[in-house]
């Protein structure tokens, strides 16, 4: 399990992509209804009013965080806004793949064990497994996991007997 070099997975955030998208087209639209009839008191508000929302939802597009897997030499880190998970790489035994909407990366320890981790919004609860995206591809954390030498949890179970 030797990486020589840090290797990054960002994971694909397609909400943020609407929403920079869709508040920079209602910013445009604003301006589109204020350039239509500036006399007008009515399209100069709505031109505003539209503007701002548009600013609105741009802001709240660049503010979301995509989940980011790291591997180097010495651990795994599972970054996502202020929230790091560092976990080193002689605790990891396997690891697997939640299905789902939004799909979920668990780690496992040596003996088969899931290793639980404190939730991301900061709730008390624990949760087994670390949240990525819907739009993340199995089979890219697959190729990611395999270059840090951890296997999926089905074969890592025999694999010590």
């Amino acid at each position: 399990m030797s990486v020589t070099q840090k290797v990054r997975l960002t994971c694909p955030l397609g909400r943020k992509h609407v929403e920079l998208w869709g508040g920079a087209a209602l910013a445009a639209l604003g301006g589109v209804v204020i350039a239509m009839d500036p006399s007008h008191w009515a399209s100069v508000v709505l031109g505003v009013l539209v503007i701002g929302g548009g600013l609105a939802v741009l802001w709240h597009g660049l503010r979301a965080k995509s989940p980011v897997l790291e591997i180097d030499d010495q651990d795994f880190c599972y970054i996502r806004g202020r929230y790091v998970v560092r976990v080193p790489f002689s605790e990891i035994g396997s690891y697997y793949l939640l299905p789902g909407r939004t799909r979920s990366l668990g780690l496992c320890d040596p003996t088969g064990r899931p290793k639980v981790f404190p939730s991301v919004e900061g709730r008390r609860a624990g949760r087994p497994y670390l949240p990525l995206t819907g739009l993340t591809s199995p089979a890219k954390v697959d190729a990611f996991m395999s270059t840090a030498g951890i296997p999926p949890r089905d074969r890592s179970l025999t694999s010590g007997s």
